[in-house]
């Protein structure tokens, strides 16, 4: 009784520490994450399954810097290079975050809206996206921060249903292990231009706004003290490291059940997530097909208010104005507006003739263009004794960094040469 009650314990302080870095890894995880996976599985099989090791240590290393930097200025990404940067390069951030952050809402709201009637065919795909745009609204302005983060800590509970999915499948354990740990490079056009897409979809521009950003919400809705400590950045790499963790195997697991379900069932054109979750139906039964479409949704309900919450901080850092999930709707007006506003057009990227899929091209570009400069600022900053005080970046840390700066560079110019060469 005891242990039980010890493993409880210890269960509920876990829990109670996880906060922005689990929210952060599950929003990395949208529905057009899920879109750009299942291509890779369907088309490729497990010969993409190892991206999803090299990625995590990259990825945690970005989230880590950015969560320092919110923590240590008690300021946001844009705040930060506001006062320490010149102007121009903060709006050139912001000329390209605008249309990469609501084209990749646009896709994730269809994608939601697709699936939605996949699952209830009687009612058409285009008001499940409006409904599902209606309740994120409702739900973003309306619910304090402490409430938001709350239920967006519980929804990531959701995507604990890819976990379960591939093992409803067959599986040969000894080519997924191999598939895993050594990695397949393919000189390919087609292939290529998939990794490009696995890089720009797990090390996402957004993800370095949200993270700074929400690390000084969080500390100031609980009331933490602003002098940070080695105890609280501690408490931060784990959260992150957990979250980083999970965002890791979601995306594992989805390019494992893809590779084997539909690839080995002659499976290989998916593009979008509706499609993969209605391939997986013949093929893996009616449950896998469940799971995967209501883990879809319960993604996107995850990643829509990071991705326009993002965008809102970016704005009201770069023009003074009052801002911040805690704040009622009455006092930070500028900020809530922004994050209806790009819901709303977002939704209607879906009715203007921008398919999802295209808009996930355009989002791809935008963020493999801004990735790029972005670490490198982030790795400035984080290196800045002026700014970080004790709080620089250690030397693994920053093998790390600069390893995703050299291979974000290569993505994006790779990801130019592909567009212009096509």
């Amino acid at each position: 009784m005891t242990t039980k009650k010890s493993i409880s314990t210890r269960f509920k302080r876990f829990w109670k520490l996880l906060g922005p870095g689990l929210v952060t890894g599950a929003s990395d995880d949208d529905p057009s994450g899920i879109a750009t996976y299942s291509q890779a599985g369907a088309a490729y099989g497990l010969s993409t399954l190892w991206t999803s090791i090299v990625a995590f240590p990259l990825m945690a290393s970005i989230q880590q810097m950015c969560a320092r930097i919110g923590l240590v200025t008690s300021q946001g990404l844009t705040g930060t290079l506001k006062k320490h940067y010149p102007r121009p390069i903060l709006y050139l951030m912001l000329l390209f975050s605008f249309p990469a952050i609501v084209m990749n809402i646009g896709a994730d709201i269809a994608g939601m809206g697709a699936v939605g009637n996949l699952l209830f065919p009687a009612i058409d795909a285009t008001y499940f996206s409006v409904i599902f745009t209606l309740i994120l609204l409702g739900l973003i302005i309306y619910l304090p921060y402490q409430k938001m983060a709350s239920v967006l800590k519980y929804l990531c509970i959701v995507m604990l249903v890819y976990f379960i999915v591939p093992f409803l499948y067959k599986q040969d354990f000894t080519q997924i292990l191999k598939s895993t740990l050594i990695p397949t490079i393919k000189f390919d056009k087609d292939f290529i231009a998939i990794l490009v897409g696995i890089l720009g979809t797990t090390i996402s521009p957004y993800l370095f706004f949200w993270q700074a950003s929400v690390e000084v919400e969080e500390m100031k809705t609980r009331k933490k003290q602003l002098i940070v400590n080695k105890k609280i950045i501690n408490e931060m790499t784990q959260d992150v490291d957990f979250g980083m963790t999970f965002s890791g195997f979601v995306m594992y697991f989805i390019i494992l059940t893809t590779g084997t379900v539909l690839y080995n069932g002659g499976v290989h054109q998916i593009d979008t997530v509706e499609q993969a979750a209605l391939a997986l139906k013949p093929l893996a039964g009616n449950l896998a097909y469940l799971l995967f479409a209501i883990g879809v949704i319960g993604t996107g309900l995850i990643a829509i208010p990071v991705l326009s919450g993002s965008l809102s901080y970016i704005f009201t850092e770069t023009f003074g104005w009052e801002q911040g999930l805690d704040k009622k709707f009455h006092e930070a007006k500028g900020f809530y507006v922004i994050i209806a506003i790009s819901l709303i057009v977002g939704l209607s990227l879906n009715y203007i003739g921008i398919s999802p899929i295209k808009a996930l091209i355009y989002t791809a570009i935008l963020y493999g263009i801004t990735a790029p400069v972005l670490i490198a600022i982030i790795l400035h900053i984080s290196n800045n004794k002026k700014i970080m005080g004790e709080f620089v970046n250690g030397r693994t840390t920053n093998i790390l960094g600069f390893t995703a700066l050299l291979i974000m560079t290569a993505a994006a110019f790779t990801l130019i040469y592909l567009q212009l060469s096509s």
